[in-house]
């Protein structure tokens, strides 16, 4: 066969034969002619001239062997592990090229640049080695003429045949020799070096390798001593006495001091003990040791950090009455992920240090807690852990000595952690013979100093009883202030005696200006306005929520107004001279802590049980929150706690999973009144007042 033949068949495409072209013209009939438009005619296929007849039989041959592009001998399954998806896949792109003969060879192509370079370098010698040979024949033809000038004959050894002088012929030649030297001279073309074609090398790349350096550091070495001594049998007596002196004063110290203080001893002891066998330098190296952490947590964190200084919701100026709040770091212990957030507090000092109490809110499943302190210098790790066997239900940090915080215990106890001191343990706490409460501790609050300038502090406890602590020498001694008894319940027991009805506390709060007002939130919904002096007595009552009061606060501008949450979904602001609320907001969930801004009289925050968290300005909305967002992702997690910082725009808000969330307010969230031309804005504690006065006159006439 043919190879064309072969060609057609191998491309499968079907050739038209004589028979094929005959029917196709029958079928197109005589409607297809002269007259018809060219779009209906039929398309007419051109038979070539050369090609092949074919009968049927052999057009309907089959052959199996096919030449295609591809290496038969090319593996097909080859397998490469893909870094990107972290699997094994297979290679799908194959090199199909197969190599039957391979020769390195030294030709350049005429028309690349190596080419007309090398072409160009042979025409300039070729031409140069051109002019030399036409500068030999133009000197001989001189001296032939300078030869017959001479009228000598055409050999040298013939005499001539006209009368003349020797002398003059010799003239002659030595001034036509002469000549031709001159000639040569100004012709000869400078000599130019060629260099290799293949291995040429530039001046620039000879270049000299400078010899690597080592750069070291050099330290002064640690200080050494040497020591040799002899030691007998008195020198072992003389220094196990002098141990047993030792030891029977320490004993004697301890009899003088606390039991708390013997625990504390003993620890401090070990700690020393173990601790003299290390370097004296070990704080050193461990404050380097956290500044460094630091560092590279900024590094880190660089974005959230870039964005708690600068970053500013630019959608805020197309939403009027609206604000978001901004996620930055999420703070967590490995160890306190079981342990819900029981209470957060800011230092007052430090404002980018603040206290996390961990405990648990389901009663069934009571087992440790933790205290934590964190800094938004470093999200990754606790400054301060401390773990204690029972739940921590509260905290307060003290205003003039921010290093003492104060805890109350699920079983009860009150306690005082000392930061400045290295035990885990806290440095004072209370037990049964000392006054302790029967109940969980649901808030401390720290005070001002008693008359004998000791340290003191307040706790209300489920109980019934809110009971003052003051800090005299190594322990802490009790005073009850006031016993909540549910009014209106006495029944007469046995023996004509009044059996009273024990409220359980929840919540208080003391008033920032008035130092013997405080108020106290309990579990049937009622907060009782007490009074440190009387303590049989309430001052008034109000019946504020149908079910436990979970927070109570004074606002910090405003000395009649404070506010309260309960688990029955409402958050209710109060004026103390008033028995009904000035404002009330159903969340549609339990609330579990209220909050308000340091910045403004009227800008409060509350969180819920459904995991959100609710912003409210009384002077922008009076009757919804400008916020709601949800701060927890998962549906079982709660939000348990918020504080706002008395600096920087941001919220804290704890959960019941152990995570803390850092949120930065949008500029709508944290409004203050605008510049006008002309106009100084007044800013103060006065402007604030009178800011919120205004909306509660409005409230007193509506109800009035």
């Amino acid at each position: 066969m043919a190879p064309k033949t072969a060609a057609r068949r191998m491309s499968g495409i079907p050739q038209p034969t004589a028979r094929t072209t005959r029917k196709r013209d029958e079928d197109a009939g005589p409607d297809v002619g002269e007259g018809a438009d060219e779009w209906t005619q039929a398309k007419m296929l051109l038979k070539p001239p050369d090609q092949l007849e074919l009968t049927e039989a052999e057009l309907k041959q089959e052959f199996t062997r096919i030449l295609t592009a591809n290496n038969p001998h090319a593996p097909q399954n080859i397998v490469r592990f893909s870094f990107k998806k972290g699997t094994y896949k297979p290679v799908s792109f194959i090199d199909q090229l197969a190599v039957h003969f391979n020769l390195i060879g030294n030709m350049i192509p005429k028309d690349s640049d190596e080419g007309r370079r090398q072409n160009y370098r042979a025409e300039m010698t070729s031409e140069s080695s051109q002019e030399d040979v036409e500068v030999q024949p133009s000197e001989a033809e001189g001296g032939g003429e300078g030869e017959e000038g001479g009228e000598g004959g055409e050999g040298g050894e013939e005499e001539p045949k006209e009368a003349g002088s020797q002398e003059e012929v010799l003239a002659a030649e030595e001034v036509a020799e002469g000549e031709a030297e001159e000639v040569i001279t100004l012709k000869k073309p400078a000599e130019r070096k060629l260099t290799n074609q293949f291995n040429f090398s530039e001046r620039a790349s000879q270049t000299f390798n400078n010899p690597l350096r080592d750069r070291e550091c050099q330290m002064e070495p640690p200080p050494r001593a040497t020591f040799s001594a002899t030691a007998n049998q008195w020198e072992i007596y003389d220094a196990y006495m002098d141990e047993l002196e030792k030891q029977e004063k320490t004993k004697e110290m301890e009899k003088a001091k606390g039991p708390v203080a013997k625990k504390i001893g003993m620890r401090t002891r070990r700690k020393m003990t173990s601790l003299e066998s290390q370097s004296d330098d070990i704080t050193k190296v461990t404050q380097a040791a956290k500044i460094v952490e630091r560092m590279v947590n900024q590094n880190t964190y660089d974005d959230i950090a870039q964005d708690f200084k600068y970053y500013e919701d630019a959608a805020d100026e197309y939403r009027d009455q609206e604000g978001t709040l901004l996620p930055l770091w999420k703070f967590q212990y490995d160890k306190a992920k079981r342990l819900a957030v029981t209470a957060l507090c800011w230092n007052p000092r430090y404002k980018d240090l603040f206290a996390v109490g961990h405990g648990s809110y389901d009663f069934m499943k009571q087992n440790r807690g933790m205290l934590l302190l964190y800094t938004l210098k470093n999200p990754s790790f606790p400054e301060y852990i401390f773990s204690s066997e029972c739940g921590i239900m509260c905290l307060d940090m003290h205003v003039k000595h921010p290093y003492l915080v104060a805890v109350g215990y699920y079983d009860g106890n009150v306690a005082i952690y000392n930061l400045k001191k290295p035990q885990s343990q806290p440095s004072y706490k209370s037990s049964a013979k000392l006054g302790k409460h029967s109940e969980p501790v649901w808030q401390v609050r720290w005070q001002k100093d008693d008359m004998d300038n000791n340290l003191n502090f307040f706790s209300v406890s489920s109980d019934g009883r809110i009971v003052s602590w003051t800090l005299v020498k190594n322990e802490l001694m009790h005073t009850d202030i006031i016993k909540l008894n549910v009014e209106g319940t006495t029944t007469e027991g046995p023996e004509e005696l009044n059996v009273y009805t024990i409220g359980c506390g929840t919540a208080f709060d003391f008033h920032k200006q008035i130092d013997y007002l405080f108020l106290v939130g309990t579990e049937e919904g009622k907060i009782y306005k007490c009074s440190k002096t009387y303590s049989s007595q309430f001052l008034d009552t109000f019946e504020a929520h149908n079910m436990a009061v979970d927070a109570v606060t004074w606002n910090p501008y405003h000395s009649k107004v404070f506010m309260s949450c309960s688990s029955d979904w409402t958050v209710k602001i109060w004026d103390h001279t008033i028995k009904k609320p000035m404002f009330v907001y159903d969340l549609n969930s339990a609330v579990g802590d209220i909050a308000w801004a340091p910045y403004s009289s009227t800008v409060f925050a509350a969180v819920t049980t459904d995991g959100k968290a609710h912003v409210f300005d009384l002077v922008i909305n009076k009757y919804e929150a400008i916020c709601n967002q949800a701060v927890v992702v998962k549906k079982k997690n709660k939000i348990t706690h918020v504080q706002f910082n008395a600096i920087h725009p941001i919220i804290i808000v704890g959960d019941d999973r152990g995570q803390v969330t850092c949120l930065k307010l949008s500029p709508n969230l944290r409004k203050m009144p605008k510049e006008k031309k002309g106009q100084e804005v007044k800013r103060g504690p006065e402007v604030e007042v009178a800011k919120l006065d205004k909306l509660l006159n409005l409230v007193r006439e509506v109800k009035s």
